[in-house]
C-alpha cells in the first residue's frame, strides 16, 4: 500500500484531503493555497457558483421580477422535493454507483401516502412513515442484488423504474389520482408554511456558529497530525461571511413569504448528510469505497456494508421526495415522479459537483445543483418561453458540468491528487 503523499506513516489513510502544503498563514497564505488547489485540479464549488451567478445575472437583466423575494421563495419550495431526492443519487455517486428509478420511487411512494391515508384512513405519520420504510427495503432489494448476485446498479433499477412505475399506476388504477385534504398539515407544510422570521435569523447564526466550530476542530485535528491547517483567521472570516451573507438574504425573503419550511427540512438534510460524509468513519469509507474499493477492502471496510448503507438512504431520500412532491401538489396522481424528476435529481447532483467517477462529492451538491436546475426553469417561465429551451439549457449545462469533472480529475491524477 503507498504512503501517503505527506509521508507521514500515521497519516490516515482516508482523508484524500492531507496532503501537505506550505504552511498558509493569514488571509494571503489561504488566498494561495486556494489558487493552488485550483491549479491541481480541485475547483469545489467554483464552478457551480459562478455559473448560478451568471444565470441569477441574465434572468435579472431580462426580468426584474426572477429576484424578487416572493419568486425566490417559490424557486426554494419547488427546489426542495428534487433536491431531497438528488441527496440521495449523491450517495449513490459517491460509491461509484447509480439509481436510475429514484422518480419512480418517489411517485410511487406519492401513491401509497395518498392510498394509506385518504382511501384506507391511515394516520398521516404512519402511512408517511410506511412509505420510507418501503424506500428503505427497495434500496435494500438493490444492494442484495449488486452484493450478492452482481447485477450491475445501472440494470438493477433500470429494472426498479420500470417495476415501480408499474406499482404506482396500479395503486392509482381506479381513480388516476388522489387529493389530498387541503386543510391538512401536510399539504400546508409543501404549500404555506414558511419559518417565523426571529426563527429564521436565529437558525442562520446557528448555522454559522457550527461551520466556525466544525472548521476549529479540522484545524485542531490536522495541526494535531502534523498536516497544514487553515489558520484561525480564514476560519474567522469564512463564518463571519456565511453569517452575514445569510442573514441579509433571510432578511430579503422575509419581506414577503419568508423561508419556507420545506426548504428548511432540505437544508437540515443537507447539513446532516454533510456532517456524516465529512466528519464520520462512515463517510471517510464511502469515498475509500466510491475512489477504490478492492484497496478499501484491504484496508478492512466492510465494503458490502457501505454499498448496502447507500442504496438504502438513497430510496429512502426518493420516498420521502415523493411524499414531500405530494405536499406540494396537494395530490397523488399517476404523473408523479414521471417526467423530468429522475433525470434532474440526477443532473443536480453532478452540476453541483459530485463526481460520476465516484469517491468525490458533498451533500452540498444537491443544494446547489438544484437550484440551478429551477433557477433556469424559473428565469424561462417567466419570460414565457418554451419548456423546450429548459431543457436544451439543463442539458448544456450538465454536458459542460461532466467535462469539468473529467478535466480536473485529469488535473488532480496529474498532480498527484487524483
Amino acid at each position: 500500500m503507498s504512503q501517503p503523499p505527506d509521508g507521514s506513516p500515521n497519516t490516515p489513510l482516508l482523508d484524500r484531503a492531507d496532503v501537505r502544503v506550505k504552511h498558509a498563514t493569514g488571509i494571503s497564505g489561504a488566498f494561495e493555497a486556494f489558487i493552488t488547489r485550483v491549479k491541481s485540479g480541485d475547483l469545489g464549488f467554483l464552478p457551480v457558483i459562478v455559473g448560478l451567478l451568471i444565470i441569477c445575472t441574465v434572468f435579472q437583466i431580462l426580468n426584474p421580477v426572477f429576484l424578487s423575494s416572493a419568486n425566490i421563495a417559490n424557486l426554494l419550495f419547488d427546489s426542495s422535493t428534487i433536491g431531497v431526492i438528488s441527496l440521495g443519487i449523491v450517495c449513490v455517486l459517491m460509491v461509484a454507483q447509480i439509481d436510475l428509478s429514484v422518480g419512480s420511487v418517489s411517485g410511487f411512494a406519492s401513491a401509497l401516502v395518498g392510498t394509506l391515508w385518504v382511501n384506507q384512513g391511515w394516520p398521516v405519520l404512519l402511512a408517511i412513515v410506511a412509505a420510507l420504510i418501503v424506500g428503505a427495503l427497495i434500496g435494500a432489494a438493490y444492494a442484495f442484488l449488486f452484493n450478492w448476485l452482481g447485477m450491475p446498479s445501472f440494470v438493477s433499477t433500470l429494472s426498479g423504474l420500470l417495476a415501480f412505475l408499474g406499482l404506482q399506476l396500479f395503486l392509482l388504477r381506479s381513480t388516476g389520482s388522489i387529493n389530498l385534504p387541503f386543510e391538512s398539515p401536510l399539504v400546508s407544510f409543501g404549500q404555506l408554511l414558511t419559518v417565523p422570521n426571529w426563527l429564521s435569523y436565529a437558525l442562520v447564526a446557528l448555522a454559522a456558529v457550527g461551520v466556525f466550530l466544525t472548521d476549529y476542530r479540522i484545524q485542531q485535528r490536522r495541526k494535531t497530525s502534523g498536516l497544514s491547517a487553515q489558520p484561525m483567521v480564514t476560519i474567522t472570516i469564512k463564518a463571519l461571511a456565511i453569517l452575514i451573507g445569510l442573514e441579509l438574504i433571510v432578511f430579503y425573503l422575509n419581506q414577503t413569504r419568508g423561508v419556507p419550511w420545506m426548504f428548511g427540512l432540505f437544508v437540515c438534510l443537507v447539513i446532516a448528510m454533510n456532517y456524516a460524509l465529512k466528519q464520520t468513519q462512515w463517510g471517510r469509507a464511502m469515498t475509500a469505497v466510491g475512489g477504490n474499493p478492492e484497496a478499501a477492502r484491504r484496508s478492512g471496510i466492510n465494503v458490502t456494508r457501505i454499498y448496502m448503507s447507500a442504496f438504502m438512504i438513497c430510496s429512502t431520500l426518493a420516498a420521502l421526495g415523493g411524499v414531500l412532491a405530494a405536499s406540494r401538489l396537494a395530490s397523488a396522481s399517476q404523473q408523479a415522479g414521471t417526467g423530468d424528476v429522475n433525470l434532474n435529481a440526477i443532473a443536480a447532483a453532478v452540476i453541483g459537483g459530485t463526481s460520476l467517477f465516484g469517491g468525490r462529492g458533498s451533500a452540498y451538491s444537491a443544494l446547489l445543483g438544484i437550484i440551478v436546475i429551477q433557477a433556469i426553469s424559473s428565469g424561462l417561465t417567466l419570460l414565457d418561453l418554451s419548456s423546450s429551451l429548459r431543457y436544451m439549457i439543463t442539458g448544456a449545462v450538465l454536458a459542460i458540468a461532466v467535462i469539468v469533472d473529467s478535466l480536473s480529475r485529469r488535473s488532480r491524477m496529474s498532480s498527484g491528487r487524483g
